[in-house]
């Protein structure tokens, strides 16, 4: 199967290219600079993921889309999103897979509201969970069959295993989850529907 790859040089980004070849998959990578070691299945495009024809290009004669952008205190999320669902259409792609936080689950303690709105989460800074928020929303006017994988603390590390999920929630009393599980979980989503079109929380 050939599949776009956003983000592919960040932590979780990196982690997903490995699970994606070392299956014998063909990796579209959209990345700044050539930062990637060769591999015979990757085709790295060199380009600005917020120019809409680089998404295109990415995107096109690929079966499904993977993004792990991350925010960086920038709109760069959330200006690149619209254009990835654009091409997607234009390409009848249907199949989206991102990478989000566990700040836009649904709170518990506040029903109604999402964790970083109702006080689940710790975090005072903001701004991440309002780009992975208009990232939500924008995937959810869609059609496609998008999930959005929204890990708590994200320390690097291994895969592990036995973690535990949940449907539009962060697992209860669940406090970290490694990087390696993260792209583990996120990557075998590829081939599942379990999650289709909403969000899924993550920790141990």
């Amino acid at each position: 199967m050939k599949l776009a790859l956003f983000g592919a040089t960040g932590r979780v980004g990196g982690e997903l290219l490995k699970w994606a070849l070392a299956d014998g998959h063909h990796v579209k990578a959209l990345v700044r600079s050539e930062k990637l070691a060769t591999h015979p299945n990757l085709e790295i495009i060199v380009g600005d993921v917020r120019n809409p024809e680089d998404i295109e290009k990415t995107i096109a004669g690929t079966a499904a889309v993977f993004s792990a952008i991350g925010t960086d205190r920038t709109t760069t999320l959330s200006d690149a999103t619209p254009s990835m669902i654009k091409a997607m259409d234009n390409h009848q792609i249907k199949r989206i897979i991102t990478i989000g936080t566990a700040g836009i689950l649904n709170s518990r303690l506040s029903p109604g509201l999402l964790r970083y709105e109702g006080g689940d989460s710790r975090r005072k800074m903001t701004f991440a969970a309002e780009e992975h928020e208009a990232v939500y929303h924008l995937l959810e006017k869609t059609d496609l069959h998008w999930t959005i994988v929204c890990p708590t603390y994200l320390p690097d590390g291994e895969v592990r295993g036995n973690y535990r999920t949940e449907k539009d929630l962060l697992p209860e009393e669940g406090k970290e989850i490694t990087v390696g599980d993260t792209a583990e979980f996120a990557y075998h989503q590829l081939d599942s529907e379990e999650f289709s079109q909403s969000r899924v929380g993550l920790a141990y």
